[in-house]
């Protein structure tokens, strides 16, 4: 046994090790031969959403050796490239040096509402002859209200192919100067560039770091909570070796639920700060934090459960009805372990609304089937303590007559 143990503890420390070299993409938005798809007399296709925040000015002093990146945000384009078919190239004339346009445009998600001819009455995006006549607009292109407030935004990126090239590629980098929750489309109006493919990546950047807007302070609430489950720890340490003659079984379940938010809290910690360093996620280290999450929302359930039922109070044991808390405890980790990969593993955007549905509604209803059976056991347990000590009562008034 002492072998096996030992052996057990090299086996996890390797796949520790393994999960540290294992990272996925994070806040950097891969395109892989991605195609567009037709909105109104426009194609599209969405290139990432994130909350940003507003650059910071260098405080530091300019001879500091600071990251040139420190304290900036911004969106760059790295490589993207646009293919279009072999058809749309045949078609165009080589001695042109613009043949085809391709707009990225970067909004802010309270302008959304710029972007297309809503403002002139009209449901198009992609300007026409005569919206071009009135002065809004030049054909060919998206049709953009800039806000007056700051000329410059909505962002529009224009990039062209060049005569009968197949390809055209678009790098450069957008600063943010201002908080707020940023969308990328990438769009064109032109029906010869049907079927164009897109390639390439955008790295997205906070000026603290490439943790996303929405993710940056879960950072630092699971380090406090890291600290907060450390003390609770020790406390409970203390109470348990004080009083290790009165400890029932129960006590080792709370035991091992204190451990395990302890361990989850500093996976997080550890994944979240490695996220806001490098822009990648360590696959294996969020994998650990997502099981240890899932698992210790599991232990506590049950745990939660079989007190209501009396276990460790009224009864020793559960009897036959084991094998149903069981696997009541099995289907909540194995649907809770599928959400929370589907969220931290794949792309950092929201995933679609039924993917969302399919995945969040197994973990709500198994929660309420939790909840009702909770309440219903803990109302029978009452009874039967209330029977016990009117029982009780009785026995020691007899035996005081």
């Amino acid at each position: 046994m002492r072998y096996r143990g030992w052996d057990l503890v090299r086996f996890l420390g390797f796949m520790l090790l393994w999960s540290s070299a294992t990272v996925v993409e994070a806040s950097i938005h891969e395109y892989r031969n991605e195609g567009f798809s037709r909105r109104l007399n426009s194609y599209f296709f969405h290139g990432g959403s994130e909350g940003l925040y507003a650059s910071k000015l260098h405080l530091s002093h300019p001879n500091s050796e600071d990251k040139p990146l420190n304290g900036k945000s911004f969106i760059r384009f790295e490589s993207i490239t646009f293919r279009r078919t072999k058809e749309a190239t045949e078609k165009q004339n080589e001695m042109q040096q613009k043949t085809g346009l391709i707009e990225a445009i970067i909004v802010e998600v309270k302008d959304r509402g710029r972007i297309g001819g809503s403002y002139e009455n009209t449901d198009v995006i992609c300007c026409n002859p005569k919206l071009a006549e009135q002065g809004s607009c030049k054909v060919g292109e998206v049709i953009i209200r800039q806000d007056p407030n700051n000329p410059d935004w909505p962002k529009r990126i224009q990039t062209s192919f060049e005569g009968k090239s197949e390809e055209a590629t678009l790098i450069q980098t957008v600063e943010i100067n201002s908080t707020g929750m940023y969308y990328l489309y990438f769009m064109f109006c032109d029906p010869q560039l049907k079927g164009m493919k897109l390639s390439g990546r955008t790295v997205w950047r906070n000026p603290d770091g490439y943790l996303p807007g929405k993710m940056a302070p879960l950072m630092t609430f699971s380090g406090f909570m890291s600290l907060a489950y450390l003390v609770l720890g020790l406390v409970w340490f203390l109470q348990f070796v004080q009083y290790w003659k009165d400890i029932i079984h129960l006590h080792y379940h709370i035991t091992a639920v204190i451990g395990l938010g302890m361990c989850e809290m500093a996976f997080w910690y550890f994944e979240y700060a490695n996220f806001n360093s490098t822009g990648n996620r360590p696959m294996g280290i969020t994998l650990w934090a997502v099981t240890f999450s899932a698992v210790k929302k599991t232990v506590s359930r049950l745990l939660l459960l079989v007190v209501s039922m009396g276990y460790g109070v009224v009864r020793p044991t559960l009897g036959g009805i084991t094998p149903k808390v069981l696997l009541l405890g099995f289907m909540y980790f194995v649907a809770t372990e599928a959400l929370e990969l589907v969220e931290h593993l794949g792309n950092i955007n929201d995933f679609s609304g039924k993917a969302k549905v399919f995945l969040v509604l197994p973990v709500a209803l198994l929660d309420a089937c939790f909840i009702l059976w909770i309440f219903s056991s803990l109302s029978k347990t009452l009874e039967k303590l209330q029977v016990i000590l009117l029982f009780y009562s009785l026995t020691v008034h007899a035996t005081t007559m």
